[in-house]
Parts: structure tokens; C-alpha cells; sequence
């Protein structure tokens, strides 16, 4: 079937040009991944940054909250104990619609960059 030389050199070039393919291929995931844990994870130092700046926001409004409402409530004691129950029921309602609000868009977010065609 292969009888004549040039045959043999033209698999042997065939398989060349194939292993140089699968190197390129190697390397062009290793980059895709490099660029969407990237993505990925520049995210995540962002939301935690964000989460970081709300909460301390949400302590300082909590206080002044707290000390407006306190001449009206009759005390510091009572309009801190307002503030401290709203807190307990926003976090009751982001339990309740974590899948919502949490869980949803985050996994959307995830299979949009893993799972995107390129551009």
C-alpha cells in the first residue's frame, strides 16, 4: 500500500504537523483558562470589595438611623433594638431569596465565561 518513499514521508510529515496542532491546542486552553479564571477572580476581589464598603456603610446608617429615630422611640436603647430587629429581617429576606438574588446570578455569571463561544 505505502510502496513508494514519498508515501512514508508525507505520513511522517502528517504526524509532525499533527503533533505541532495538539501543542498549539495545549497551549491555546492553557490561555483560555488563564483568561477566564481571571475574569473570574477579578470578580470576586470586586464583590468582596463592594460587600467590604456596604457593610461599613450600612453600620454608619444604622447609627444615624438609630439616633434620629431615638428621640421618637423614646430612647437610644429602644432605636437601636428597632435598627438591630430590621437588620435580622433583611437578612431573613436575603436567606429567603438567596437562591433569587445569590445563587442565579452567580451561576450565570460562572457558565457565562466558562461556557462562551469565542468571539
Amino acid at each position: 500500500m505505502f510502496a513508494n518513499e514519498n508515501s512514508i514521508h508525507s505520513l511522517r510529515q502528517l504526524f509532525v504537523e499533527f503533533k505541532k496542532y495538539l501543542e498549539l491546542q495545549k497551549q491555546y486552553t492553557r490561555l483560555e483558562i488563564t483568561e477566564k479564571l481571571t475574569v473570574l477572580l477579578s470578580m470576586l476581589i470586586l464583590v468582596l470589595l463592594v460587600i467590604m464598603l456596604a457593610m461599613v456603610a450600612l453600620f454608619y446608617f444604622s447609627f444615624t438611623l438609630a439616633f434620629i429615630i431615638a428621640p421618637w422611640v423614646g430612647s437610644f436603647g429602644a432605636s437601636f433594638a428597632i435598627i438591630g430587629c430590621l437588620n435580622i429581617a433583611f437578612i431573613a429576606l436575603l436567606i429567603f431569596f438567596r437562591q433569587k438574588w445569590i445563587i442565579n446570578p452567580m451561576v450565570n455569571f460562572i457558565a457565562g465565561i466558562f461556557l462562551s463561544q469565542n468571539k
